[in-house]
């Protein structure tokens, strides 16, 4: 049961109002997670989470950069993030069962693994491994991602935020160890 309910329009600042009738005209949803975030419009604007997942998704494309969110959603174990992300990953059209990651994937993977559990001691052979494939700049945008995924975990596990509806369906029960 969540912390904080669910907002209704009206309980919005103006900022919030605007945001939410914008949000809805192009996406028709607001997730549970935006929801909640909205009650503080300068939260929403410090969790923003899209602008650099996608600038990721230039980088590695869609489906890295959701096994490297899911990743780091499942090692927090964040039901909202990592129920999301299986839910972007089923759309692609991945099965649990019939898959094979990438290089790239096992990396991201192993990373987003390893920030997780411990930020201060990466492995260097994981180290190693980034900076053969990616820049630097590019390096920063996939810790950065890493980075606001796990910000989204806590903020979502913190405030007991509820699964969404539309993701009550999603059953990804790929264990996304390397093969």
């Amino acid at each position: 049961m969540a912390i904080i309910p669910l907002a209704q329009r009206e309980d919005l600042s103006t900022e919030g109002q605007k945001f939410y009738d914008e949000r809805i005209k192009n996406s028709g949803r607001i997730t549970n997670m935006t929801n909640t975030l909205m009650r503080s419009m300068k939260s929403f604007y410090a969790m923003e989470f899209y602008p650099i997942r996608d600038e990721m998704i230039k980088i590695v494309g869609n489906r890295a950069t959701y096994f490297y969110c899911y990743a780091i959603s499942a090692q927090t174990d964040c039901l909202v993030c990592s129920t999301y992300h299986a839910k972007l990953l089923r759309d692609l059209e991945i099965k649990p069962d019939d898959f094979e990651n990438t290089a790239t994937e096992k990396i991201l993977i192993a990373y987003g693994r390893a920030i997780v559990d411990d930020a201060n001691h990466v492995p260097d052979d994981i180290y190693t491994q980034l900076k053969q494939t990616f820049t630097p700049e590019e390096l920063v945008v996939i810790t950065t991602v890493g980075c606001k995924m796990i910000a989204s975990n806590i903020f979502n596990q913190a405030l007991k935020v509820d699964l969404d509806e539309y993701l009550y369906g999603v059953d990804f029960k790929a264990d996304l160890q390397t093969k």
